[in-house]
């Protein structure tokens, strides 16, 4: 099987657990703007655990979460406190740690129903630019449209001139039971591998979504990618500890409960699936802590191929 290389898991809940502010809507930025030592501490935290890549504390820095008027006041300041952060703990790591410069959907989790092609510029544009110079490569998260993964990877390619890897994570429908794997916009799984792969962009994921979803898109794009003889990208996942969420969840109304039976041990279960079907960048998303990268961890030290 191909070896792992071990993302890192859920930056807001680990934010929380060890009391820094956090709260909805503001979600993970708002330890950026109070306590940013925390976002250092949970990076560091991730690193301790395992983690070879840890992903930029930008993901809340849009307009949904942080609002219109502080999105336009600082999000420069905070997406560059963002990466500075991640730089450093990675620097300060005793093995090698490579900083995954996040991108969020940039009108919400989940919510295909509020993109907008004509602020996708304007949105994304200082974040990329101001997280470039601390990118080791570039992390798209969460995506549910493509059209939207289609414009910030050239967005990207415009402003990072460095032609670091670009990565894209989208997120399933998991609510309900569906014929094939398909992206919560309704978009097919199939429509968005080869749409990145057309891209050719370095690797495909799936984030925040459950567990017992994504190893069939991981076995989808895997066929895919060999029907297209398509060798080079990297196929990875890092699911979230949520129950199923419905269509009509609205993000930004409190946290949601965790599952209590996603333990270290039981992750681990699908994370030993996830790679088995092809899947080499694993990690975590919400309510993935630091305990269960370091199962990972100490999974991949016994089992090196």
């Amino acid at each position: 099987m191909t070896d792992i290389t071990i993302l890192d898991g859920g930056m807001g809940r680990e934010l929380a657990r060890l009391g820094a502010p956090f709260k909805q809507p503001e979600w993970s930025a708002l330890a950026l703007m109070e306590a940013p030592e925390t976002v250092k501490t949970v990076h560091q935290s991730f690193i301790n655990s395992g983690s070879q890549v840890i992903t930029t504390n930008s993901y809340s820095l849009v307009p949904f979460h942080i609002g219109e008027d502080v999105f336009q006041q600082r999000v420069r300041e905070l997406t560059h406190l963002s990466g500075k952060l991640a730089r450093d703990a990675a620097d300060e790591a005793d093995h090698e740690v490579q900083v995954a410069a996040s991108v969020a959907p940039l009108f919400g989790s989940y919510r295909a129903d509020l993109y907008q092609a004509d602020r996708v510029t304007d949105i994304a544009t200082p974040i990329i630019e101001e997280l470039a110079p601390f990118a080791d490569l570039w992390l798209l998260e969460t995506q549910c449209v493509i059209d939207e993964s289609n414009r910030v990877i050239t967005l990207i390619e415009q402003i990072d001139t460095a032609q670091k890897p670009i990565w894209v994570s989208f997120t399933l429908e998991d609510s309900e039971q569906t014929a094939e794997p398909l992206l919560r916009s309704g978009e097919t799984v199939v429509d968005a591998v080869k749409a990145m792969q057309k891209r050719g962009i370095d690797a495909i994921l799936f984030n925040c979504s459950q567990p017992e979803i994504i190893g069939e898109a991981i076995e989808l794009t895997q066929r895919l990618l060999s029907e297209m003889g398509e060798n080079n990208i990297k196929i990875g996942a890092y699911a979230n500890a949520f129950p199923p969420t419905p269509k009509d969840a609205t993000a930004n109304d409190g946290l949601d409960e965790l599952r209590e039976d996603l333990t270290p041990p039981a992750y681990l279960t699908w994370v030993q699936q996830w790679q088995s079907k092809g899947a080499s960048l694993i990690g975590g998303c919400c309510g993935i802590g630091p305990e269960h990268i370091l199962a990972i961890k100490e999974y991949t030290q016994n089992h090196t191929s």
